[in-house]
């Protein structure tokens, strides 16, 4: 979901509560500056954002190991 700055002040505590659920997009002239988002989201789902895929066999330390291996 994206609102805007001045939606998320209006409306705080409605998107506080949407954040555990979704992430919250705001934007402010257009462009986004900042996202919500949820302090228990799956990590495995953070690492599989930034890094690509990660196979479900996989555990959060052995993707860390595998990384750094091919730096």
């Amino acid at each position: 979901m994206s609102i805007t700055a001045t939606e998320l002040k209006l409306h705080l505590g409605k998107y506080l509560l949407l954040a555990a659920t979704e992430d919250i997009f705001i934007t402010k002239n257009g462009k986004i500056i900042a996202r919500l988002t949820s302090p228990y989201q799956d990590k495995m789902d953070t690492v599989d954002t930034l890094f690509g895929s990660i196979p479900n066999t996989m555990t959060l330390d052995e993707a860390k190991e595998e990384r750094l291996s091919n730096i």
